[in-house]
Order: structure tokens, then C-alpha cells, then sequence
């Protein structure tokens, strides 16, 4: 494995992080929207949504952990490998790719719980 291997993490990474960010912004709208509600629509709608949403927030927070972990190892997957220690460089680039796995892994159970909390919007207007 020569150091061009590793490098090619770095845009998916970088992207991947931007979206769970945004996913994070997103989830801090709808809390402080449903705050607003609380007072005014169905409380145990908006006690449903509550749980889901410190779920998800978990989540999104273990995902960017999981995802900035991944590309710190992949810089030091990179730093072995220019030092040319080629095992240590291995081990950390597979550690990198196991995080990013990890990562990914938890951004789809995220999708399956936000699907989850846009069925319960959904009881509320269903007509």
C-alpha cells in the first residue's frame, strides 16, 4: 500500500462529516420548533418525537466521533506510511475504515428512526 491509498479518505470523510453536521442543524430546528409547540398542539405527539429526537441526537453525536476518529487514523495511516513503516500504516488505515464503517452504519440506523419520527408528524394529519 504506497501513501496515495489513504489520501483518497480524505474528500469522502470530509463530505460525510458535513452532512451528519448539517443532519445535527437540522434535528437542533425541529427541537427548537417542537419547543415552541409545546404548549399548543398535542403533548403526546410532541412527547413521541421528544424521545426520538435524544435518540437521534446520540447517534448523529457518535457518528461525527466515529467519523473524526476515521480520519485521524487515516492521517496516521499516512504518517507510518511516509515513514515508511508499511505494517503500522496498514493497521492504522483498516482501523481507519473499520470507524468509517462504524460511522456509516450508525447514519443509516439514524435514517431508519428519522423515517420513524416523520410516520408519527404523519399520525397527526392523517386524514
Amino acid at each position: 500500500m504506497d501513501l496515495s491509498t489513504p489520501a483518497l479518505l480524505f474528500p469522502a470523510i470530509s463530505l460525510l462529516l458535513l452532512a451528519y453536521t448539517n443532519r445535527f442543524l437540522g434535528l437542533a430546528a425541529v427541537i427548537r420548533g417542537l419547543h415552541h409547540q409545546i404548549n399548543e398542539t398535542n403533548k403526546t405527539l410532541i412527547a413521541r418525537q421528544i424521545i426520538s429526537l435524544r435518540l437521534r441526537i446520540k447517534l448523529i453525536i457518535w457518528m461525527q466521533i466515529m467519523g473524526v476518529l476515521s480520519i485521524s487514523f487515516c492521517v496516521l495511516a499516512m504518517f507510518f506510511l511516509f515513514l515508511e513503516s508499511s505494517l503500522l500504516g496498514q493497521l492504522s488505515f483498516i482501523v481507519s475504515l473499520m470507524l468509517m464503517l462504524s460511522s456509516l452504519a450508525l447514519s443509516l440506523y439514524e435514517l431508519k428512526i428519522s423515517g420513524h419520527a416523520l410516520n408519527i408528524d404523519l399520525e397527526d394529519i392523517d386524514l
